[in-house]
């Protein structure tokens, strides 16, 4: 067990106290920004194991890491991830347990997750209207999804949050719609604004909506920003006096989206990305095989770390080898 590890820095001294970890690459659903004809297997399933997930979470937690957000994919498709939320919840030094979810398995498991130490939960759910909720998605599950956030909310999480993607069909109107949804629910709802990858470029080009209309509106209908935790996610949220919930807005192409990065990210086959948008990794999987390896596991992150870039180049275009976010989970 290292004990003197040195805390995640990179070489602009922000700390590290975020890891966002993909167990899977597989997604059940066909999302037209991501994967509008569906995931296709390109290669063997080898993904993280359970006990490589172990070592991995210990590695990083020596480091200063706090909170772990699984993603995928999609991450529930894996039939032991009870057993991977409950490994990551045991790991010493992390408070916060995370999933990305797009909701298909909330509510038949959602208790049982919640047991497992699972603490916090981020459902995608890109519109509240069922038919564009089922042409964005490619099914019509929206009521199953709305059913399971309402008993996730039961359940009594630390966090229930929405994820919305900000595209030119649920811009605007939508905004209404989900201010009367969170009128009563105790539920974060941010609008990540869309993003620009490999795959993507003529969607982009005709759904993109600027994070800017968004603001104008929480301006107008009087809400107001509030603090950011030291390990929230990089979204700004945005409260009301008439309202049990929150709107928040995740703009990456905003000046100064990089400035106050927390969050590291590894993918479902153990390459630690320094940037969502970069490219390449360093790869940590051959020392998660043996829990004797974990001092030269903290040292090669912390290395990697001297890799890290200020920013991102989505201004310019640049999108680095991302195809779509289902390959590291956003």
């Amino acid at each position: 067990m290292a004990l003197d590890a040195a805390p995640a820095a990179d070489t602009f001294g922000r700390r590290f106290h975020y890891l966002r970890l993909s167990v899977t690459e597989v997604c059940n659903f066909s999302c037209t920004y991501c994967l509008p004809n569906g995931w296709k297997k390109s290669g063997p399933l080898s993904f993280l194991s359970v006990d490589e997930i172990r070592r991995l979470v210990a590695g990083f937690s020596d480091l200063g890491l706090s909170k772990v957000r699984l993603t995928g994919g999609e991450p529930t498709v894996r039939k032991d991830f009870n057993d991977i939320i409950s490994t990551v919840a045991a790991s010493p030094g992390v408070a916060k347990v995370a999933v990305t979810t797009n909701g298909w398995n909330l509510a038949r498991h959602v208790a049982d997750w919640r047991a497992s130490g699972l603490s916090h939960i981020n459902i995608s759910i890109d519109s509240i209207d069922p038919e564009i909720f089922r042409q964005i998605t490619g099914h019509d599950k929206l009521n199953q999804v709305l059913t399971g956030l309402d008993l996730a909310l039961a359940e009594g999480f630390s966090a229930v949050k929405v994820n919305a993607v900000l595209l030119r069909q649920t811009a605007e109107a939508g905004f209404e719609a989900w201010a009367d949804f969170v009128r009563d629910r105790p539920v974060s709802v941010r609008f990540i604004e869309l993003m620009k990858t490999t795959d993507n470029h003529d969607y982009f080009a005709t759904h993109h909506v600027k994070a800017q209309g968004l603001r104008d509106w929480l301006d107008r209908n009087g809400w107001i920003a509030g603090p950011r935790a030291v390990d929230a996610g990089p979204a700004l949220e945005y409260r009301h006096p008439d309202y049990a919930g929150s709107i928040g807005l995740i703009a990456p192409y905003s000046p100064g989206f990089c400035d106050s990065c927390n969050r590291l990210r590894v993918t479902s086959r153990g390459k630690l990305r320094l940037c969502l948008f970069g490219d390449g990794g360093v790869d940590l999987r051959d020392l998660l095989q043996d829990d004797d390896d974990r001092d030269l596991l903290n040292a090669r992150i912390v290395s990697g770390l001297t890799g890290k870039t200020w920013s991102h180049q989505l201004a310019q275009g640049l999108s680095g080898d991302l195809k779509n976010l289902a390959q590291l989970g956003g």
